[in-house]
């Protein structure tokens, strides 16, 4: 950006309710060095007048942690999926566009429902089932091979963006998306959640499962957190099939 640079010029996608019309709002703010897109969206805030001198509302978002650790900032930019407080405005060309994610309802302006994700964790049953009432005594040692191959994918901050950007996750093939797998690979490698680990890959043999994968890996190179998805994707497929077979001769 250059050293003279003074003002900085935004157009955000604004709609105002789940079934209401979209519109395109432009705002120019002060400049402020080292800038991201949630402190940008909170300049706004401040004074929520359009580039025309229009009074306007201050722009909804989801913001949490402000750390890249909730996940829950993802939003468009400049026609991208990523993390509103990882986004450094010096770093993205102007002027600076923001929509919401395209793959989930709206709920206004720049938050969308994204509950499609938990209800798809809920089917895989993506939890250790321990009964936290009375004293279990120590859990199940692990080696510590499987820590460190655990460790990375229980990293995931249920962003969605890995669903927004595959071609895969619609409602046509109605696809877990790859944030879904990977948790079956994390769950299903723990001692105790194991005990789970053929209801799990049998629901991803199902509608919807891990047969929907077209392997774009699209998710990999856009994971903000940077998730073995490949092999998380590979290793689950296996396992289904496996699964699979195993069930056929039992029936």
């Amino acid at each position: 950006m250059a050293a003279t640079q003074t003002t900085i010029q935004v157009e955000i996608k604004r709609q105002s309710t789940p079934d209401g019309p979209a519109v395109t709002e432009k705002f120019e703010i002060p400049y402020r060095p080292n800038m991201n897109i949630t402190s940008l969206l909170g300049e706004i805030a401040l004074n929520p007048t359009t580039i025309t001198g229009q009074a306007t509302s201050p722009v909804t978002y989801d913001s949490n942690c402000l750390e890249e650790i909730c996940g829950s900032c993802a939003m468009l930019i400049n026609g991208k999926a990523r993390m509103a407080c990882s986004a450094l405005v010096d770093k993205l060309e102007q002027p600076i566009t923001l929509a919401p994610l395209s793959k989930f309802p709206v709920v206004r302006d720049l938050s969308v429902d994204r509950s499609v994700l938990f209800e798809n964790l809920k089917t895989v049953k993506a939890w250790v089932p321990i009964d936290g009432t009375y004293d279990l005594g120590p859990a199940p040692r692990q080696f510590p091979q499987i820590q460190e191959e655990r460790y990375p994918l229980s990293n995931c901050i249920s962003c969605t963006i890995c669903m927004e950007v595959c071609p895969q996750f619609n409602d046509a093939t109605g696809f877990v998306g790859a944030a879904t797998i990977a948790q079956v690979r994390l769950f299903n490698m723990d001692p105790a959640g194991s005990v789970l680990k053929e209801e799990r890959l049998r629901a991803l043999a199902g509608d919807g499962g891990i047969q929907e994968c077209g392997y774009a890996m699209n998710c990999v190179a856009a994971c903000p957190k940077q998730l073995p998805l490949t092999e998380a994707i590979s290793d689950v497929g296996r396992d289904v099939m496996i699964q699979q077979v195993k069930d056929f001769f039992v029936s």
